[in-house]
């Protein structure tokens, strides 16, 4: 079997890259707009897997098309992990490596989705992904969708300054969030790669669905003392996003996000990460404290 995953010079696909050279028989092909910066982001066994050949480095840029039809030739199974950045260019990315996937005639497309892949939110990543999936659907590849929650990881630039500060301050209503970590995300991308295609969703959470209070009380338990919610209006979230220097698009970025958890389209809670990895999902605090 051979293996393409995406995104290999990034966080979640050099560890899915990692994992699959770690496991027996897979061939792994690590894509990335930039081949040489891959190695540095695996693991020991991964560069063993790669020195002996078994895991090998191309370029596979989302915005050259002939680099990606030229990368995923002879490929059984591609872990497609998103990109990021502005949501126009996005869809012309994505639409590039599915396209890309067709034409070499991939037999399986593994997408990391998001739980809330709706073109209705008001949260621009998940129009992208959920633009995204009927573009596959579409495609006649077959596919298995790996929609995560908001990762931990992510929704941590919020909650770091809110450990000194004693107070978190987002407009989140009474949303809740099934918080997930990027570790889990990636150990089920790399066991959907290894699975026949499912053709349908695998919502992947976090153990709990959270409110804000329920964040805030379990950052207490971390700071040693008490953090509490304060669900300001949006507009002061832009302001001090601006203020702190944050670049505007990712303050457009967090402000649908945050619209999108006031809507409560990040509360769903699934089993799947436990089921597909034999493992449960890791805790809120433990994620923290990690990334502290």
């Amino acid at each position: 079997m051979r293996i393409a995953v995406t995104g290999s010079a990034g966080t979640v696909g050099s560890q899915v890259v990692s994992l699959l050279a770690a496991s027996a028989g897979p061939e792994v092909v690590a894509l990335a707009r930039r081949p040489e910066a891959v190695a540095a982001r695996l693991t020991e066994t991964a560069r063993a897997a790669a020195r002996s050949g078994r895991v090998s480095a191309v370029r596979g840029d989302y915005d050259d098309p002939g680099s990606l039809v030229a990368a995923l030739e002879g490929v059984d199974v591609l872990v497609f992990v998103s990109g990021d950045g502005e949501a126009a260019r996005m869809v012309v990315q994505h639409q590039n490596v599915v396209r890309a996937a067709a034409d070499a005639g991939v037999g399986h497309l593994v997408y990391l989705s998001g739980v809330d892949a709706d073109l209705a939110s008001p949260f621009c990543y998940a129009f992208t992904n959920g633009w995204t999936e009927r573009l596959v659907e579409g495609s006649g590849l077959p596919f298995s969708f790996a929609r995560a929650s908001l990762f931990t990881e992510f929704f941590a630039a919020f909650l770091r300054p809110a450990l000194a500060s004693g107070e978190l301050r987002v407009p989140a209503g009474q949303g809740r969030v099934s918080l997930v970590s990027r570790s889990d995300v990636g150990r089920c991308l790399a066991a959907l790669a290894l699975l026949p295609s499912s053709g349908r969703a695998h919502d992947l959470t976090g153990p709990v669905s959270l409110s804000l209070d329920a964040v805030a009380e379990a950052l207490s338990g971390i700071a040693g003392r008490a953090v509490r919610y304060t669900d300001v209006p949006p507009p002061v979230l832009a302001e001090e996003l601006a203020r702190a220097g944050e670049d505007p698009w990712w303050t457009y970025a967090y402000s649908g996000m945050f619209a999108s958890v006031r809507q409560d389209r990040w509360s769903v809670l699934s089993d799947e990460v436990a089921r597909l990895t034999g493992r449960a999902p890791a805790a809120l605090d433990v994620v923290v404290r990690a990334t502290a």
